[in-house]
């Protein structure tokens, strides 16, 4: 019996080994950190960026004191031209030192929620924009 029960917790903690989730198809990341990153988007982002990511009306002409609206994240707008880092840097860090007003989330959000945060924006873009931004260095 106890040779049986140890064989048994032995199959149930080995059965996880060496196996991790697989990557969304041709993205970086995975589904389970996409479903993550829509709730800390929803609660983080959404008020200003949209809950689809979508940016507000206008985003691309500035307003009278000279700041852009939100922009999308979805792949409408330019964050396809940045760089894996430097969407890091700026989610963490915000636009401020860059002159624009987003505030970061570096008290908020660890490294691994803003990556969170990243994949699931970045699941709402095409694939050819997906494609665009690995071809311009992404991932480097």
């Amino acid at each position: 019996m106890r040779s049986t029960l140890m064989m048994l917790i032995g199959v149930v903690l080995l059965s996880g080994c060496g196996e991790s989730e697989p990557k969304v198809e041709g993205r970086w990341y995975t589904q389970t950190q996409v479903d993550s990153g829509q709730k800390l988007f929803l609660a983080n982002c959404a008020e200003c960026h949209g809950a689809a990511a979508q940016g507000t009306a206008n985003w691309n002409t500035p307003k009278a004191d000279g700041t852009y609206p939100p922009p999308p994240l979805n792949g409408r707008a330019h964050a396809w031209h940045h760089p894996l880092k430097g969407l890091q840097r700026s989610v963490q860090l915000g636009g401020v030192p860059m002159g624009g007003t987003m505030p970061g989330f570096a008290d908020k959000l660890s490294d691994a929620d803003t990556d969170a945060v990243i994949s699931y924006f970045q699941s709402k873009w095409p694939a050819l924009t997906y494609q665009a931004w690995l071809d311009r260095g992404g991932l480097n």
